[in-house]
């Protein structure tokens, strides 16, 4: 994982090396104050060398001013490079989500991907900048103080740094426990980021039912989570940064009872003695530095670690020599396929259905029967695997093909119409980003939706907001539509795209479906009559298996569950799947 990160850094190398230069030139600046002061104090002042001691401060000044430009410069690029490395990751992150299979998606929340891509790398980048600063100067700091203490008196320096054993042992018991702490912290943040993801989205139906109150209790069993794990958390912090803080005080006691000793007995001058105050203290924060960079870098390892895991993740397979789908006709056949979302349920068993070029195949049954499976299966959402049949566009398996070609020419309409933030225009152009203006109107008329545009103030500049929540059903609808008729596939799927309208609005949508039909192979889930009565063949689907198939008239003429669905739509005045 380490190499992993640190390939991050490549891009920025000549910038990473400035600042590693600047970071030691401080740590070498840091340690002219002691050595200044001793001599001050044995040589400077005792022989009354008055010149030398205005010129040892000057100097001293000159060289905290570098300092304090090379900190600005550290605290500035360093923090330049973590943004773009975050950047980098984040980039890297969200193009690999679009390249995941739907199986992800089905068992990963968008609250908790989100989290990964904003909280999670802000610790990586703030690891990424501070880490190997924090380390350079803090290591060069103790190296420097602890070697100018053994020249000062190597046997009152042993002494004062038996210390750092206890130190070691200290910091990484407590460690242990902040990590695990630490990472159930992050676990319970992303619960809650998925509680509010979840409760925005849904909003309107929380108002409609009423149903605030229960939304806030979700929400709160997920925010206590989240405190008792930050609790945790705090406390094992608290325990770590208590018992690390006890033992480098505890170098003061020993410079003051192994120092007043030896100054008492004449070993060591006041000059010196003062030198090993001064000095130990210079030891003595840069090992708080790590210490407190220690709960940084778990931090960071964890958000870097979480990174890691969907980036892990296998995205969409395609052949070694997938060929690209080209001339598509649309010929259409599920040869002997079985599917299952997992191992506990067989979804479709053995099916075999074939639809020549042009044609449209109507599927009907109850929910769950698998037919939105089906239509899952033909763009390759789902992959089917080896020896459970094959799904065929033009008599060439899909599996053989290129993922982008396949879903290039394949048109999908669903029920519940996602449209993305942004203009009338941008989402329409959605089925081909390069398309004309004129191509955007001509595929609005075709959709019906054309004239509705322009009695807005700012007609296709118009903002639809989130997805489309300024747009009636029936309007989010005719925009989907008119993105497939720009798109213009060879393949059409319509997934209950009329169930949710109501008859007046189903009749100016079902006209542009019509439209949008003509000539190309579609396969449609039925919900109402006049989508199927209008297919040119109608297959049946209940339990996995395709039990009836034939015309309307055919199936009606069968007795069979076609005709009883028929009869209890018209029966009840209600619909069916």
């Amino acid at each position: 994982m380490l190499k992993r990160f640190i390939q991050y850094y490549k891009p920025h190398k000549k910038m990473l090396i400035l600042d590693m230069l600047a970071a030691l030139l401080i740590s070498v600046i840091g340690m002219v104050y002691p050595i200044v002061t001793r001599n001050m104090l044995n040589v400077y002042i005792p022989e009354k060398m008055y010149s030398t001691i205005v010129i040892a401060g000057v100097v001293v000044l000159a060289l905290y001013v570098l300092r304090m430009l090379l900190r600005y410069f550290v605290q500035y690029y360093g923090h330049i490079i973590g943004v773009k490395m975050q950047s980098q990751m984040r980039k890297d992150l969200f193009d690999h989500l679009q390249k995941l299979p739907f199986r992800f998606y089905d068992n990963n929340e968008t609250g908790r991907i989100m989290t990964r891509i904003t909280s999670d790398l802000f610790e990586v980048c703030e690891l990424a900048h501070h880490g190997p600063e924090n380390l350079l100067i803090s290591s060069v700091m103790i190296i420097l103080s602890f070697t100018y203490l053994l020249s000062i008196d190597p046997i009152l320096t042993l002494i004062i740094f038996t210390c750092v054993p206890i130190l070691v042992v200290v910091t990484m018991h407590f460690r242990k426990a902040m990590k695990s702490a630490f990472n159930d912290r992050r676990a319970s943040n992303a619960i809650i980021n998925a509680a509010v993801e979840s409760s925005i989205t849904g909003i309107r139906v929380t108002k409609a039912y009423t149903n605030a109150d229960r939304e806030v209790e979700k929400f709160s069993r997920g925010d206590e989570s989240f405190v008792d794990a930050s609790r945790r958390a705090y406390h094992a912090m608290a325990q770590f940064h208590a018992s690390t803080s006890f033992v480098t005080e505890v170098f003061n006691v020993f410079i003051l009872i192994a120092g007043g000793l030896f100054l008492y007995a004449g070993r060591i001058s006041f000059g010196d003695y003062s030198t090993f105050v001064v000095s130990v203290n210079l030891f003595i924060s840069p090992v708080n530095t790590l210490i407190g960079f220690m709960e940084q870098f778990q931090n960071g390892v964890s958000g870097f670690k979480r990174f890691v895991e969907i980036m892990d993740e296998e995205p969409e397979a395609e052949a070694t020599n997938a060929k690209t789908l080209e001339n598509v006709r649309g010929a259409i056949e599920f040869k002997n396929v079985t599917f299952s979302y997992d191992e506990t349920k067989e979804v479709l068993h053995n099916v075999n259905l074939k639809l020549e070029k042009g044609r449209k195949l109507a599927l009907v049954g109850p929910s769950g029967g698998g037919k939105t499976t089906l239509c899952h299966l033909l763009p390759n959402f789902y992959h089917l695997e080896e020896g459970n049949g094959s799904v065929l566009i033009d008599g060439q398996d899909i599996r053989d093909l290129t993922l982008e070609s396949i879903r290039r020419n394949i048109g999908i309409v669903q029920q519940d119409v996602f449209l993305f933030v942004g203009t009338i225009r941008e989402n329409i152009l959605y089925g081909r980003p390069d398309a004309t203006e004129e191509e955007v109107y001509e595929a609005a008329r075709r959709a019906n939706i054309h004239d509705y545009i322009m009695t807005l103030e700012k007609g296709y500049d118009t903002e639809i907001g989130e997805r489309g929540v300024k747009l009636s059903g029936g309007q989010k609808q005719r925009l989907s539509i008119a993105r497939v008729f720009l798109k213009d596939p060879a393949i059409l799927i319509l997934d209950e795209a009329t169930s949710a309208l109501d008859n007046t609005t189903e009749v100016l949508i079902q006209q542009a479906l019509d439209e949008l039909c003509k000539g190309r192979t579609t396969l449609v889930v039925a919900h109402r009559l006049s989508t199927i009565r209008n297919a040119d063949e109608i297959a049946v689907v209940m339990n996995g298996h395709i039990t009836e198939r034939g015309t309307h008239e055919e199936l009606m003429a069968a007795n069979g569950t076609y005709k009883e669905l028929y009869a209890l739509q018209f029966r009840d005045n209600d619909t069916f799947e």
